[in-house]
């Protein structure tokens, strides 16, 4: 059983910055690929990034592609979203996932889930 905790949340203006991070505990987090997916009210939750178990392949919708970066920190059992130039369509909640399989987008086979953290972009 992994357990995900997310944090950095928040309200922040279109043009500025926000870092999420997805705390893990409970089994050896290198064994376990990443990945963020977000839900905006009214929408179905969707693929943001992905990135396996060393960091050495990473994955991102086209919609936050060259704005988001996720890396890790497999000493600290932590992984990352950096989200500049954030939007207003990027208002969500953003939940992170984890599994032994690098499965990218593929929101379905993602066997752990965070409770998630509020992103509000303002215009």
């Amino acid at each position: 059983q992994v357990q995900l905790v997310e944090s950095g949340g928040g309200l922040v203006q279109a043009g500025g910055s926000l870092r999420l991070s997805c705390a893990a505990s409970g089994r050896t987090f290198s064994n376990y690929a990443m990945g963020w997916f977000r839900q905006a009210p009214g929408k179905e939750r969707e693929f943001v990034a992905s990135i396996s178990r060393g960091g050495g392949t990473t994955g991102y919708s086209d919609s936050v592609k060259g704005r988001f970066t996720i890396s890790r920190d497999n000493a600290k059992n932590t992984a990352y979203l950096q989200m500049n130039s954030l939007k207003p369509e990027d208002t969500a909640v953003y939940y992170c996932a984890a599994d032994n399989i690098y499965y990218a987008g593929r929101e379905a086979a993602y066997a752990y889930w965070g409770q998630g953290t509020q992103v509000t972009v303002s215009s």
